[in-house]
């Protein structure tokens, strides 16, 4: 195998500890309607038996305030909020722009009044975007709406307000 050969199988790697630009545009709480589809993996440590959990977060569960933050919300009784409030460790992992992006977060409960749901704040302690030259990412779990889609969208925009008054609160408390 040629030295070109190997380069053009080597992944292309960014470092981060505050989000792209792209990001924060994908993760500002606007437009909500046109990123239906795109969803997170929530990777969480389940303190009873150590166990790995995902849970799937769509575009009206996060929200970047600033670039170097993001907040989520969960339903309060599960198992990523039990996980979170625990230790605040997870690690966020989604597919955009044709990388795969992993980001590391220590996070904190906020208060979100009237919300219903668990919102923590999540501080960015690393990331990374991986590409490799001879493929293109194009997806990574993605989703439809069916019925409901305008139910689900107005669901969707009460919460991210919610999280853009918790992160306020949250932003000035530091």
């Amino acid at each position: 195998m040629t030295a070109s050969a190997d380069q053009n199988r080597a992944p292309d790697q960014q470092v981060f500890d505050e989000w792209p630009v792209e990001l924060r545009a994908l993760f500002d709480g606007a437009a909500l309607e046109s990123k239906v589809g795109f969803t997170a993996s929530l990777l969480t440590v389940d303190t009873s038996g150590g166990h790995v959990r995902t849970s799937l977060l769509g575009i009206g569960e996060l929200y970047a305030p600033d670039s170097r933050t993001l907040c989520i919300a969960l339903w309060p009784r599960s198992r990523a909020a039990r996980a979170i409030g625990l230790n605040g460790r997870a690690a966020l992992t989604f597919v955009f722009d044709d990388a795969f992006y992993q980001t590391q977060l220590q996070f904190a409960p906020m208060q979100a009044e009237g919300a219903g749901l668990a919102c923590f704040a999540g501080s960015i302690e690393s990331g990374e975007a991986q590409r490799v030259r001879y493929a293109r990412l194009t997806s990574g779990i993605t989703f439809e709406l069916e019925e409901g889609r305008d139910a689900v969208l107005e669901r969707w925009k009460q919460q991210i307000e919610h999280l853009k008054k918790a992160a306020g609160g949250a932003v000035a408390g530091r």
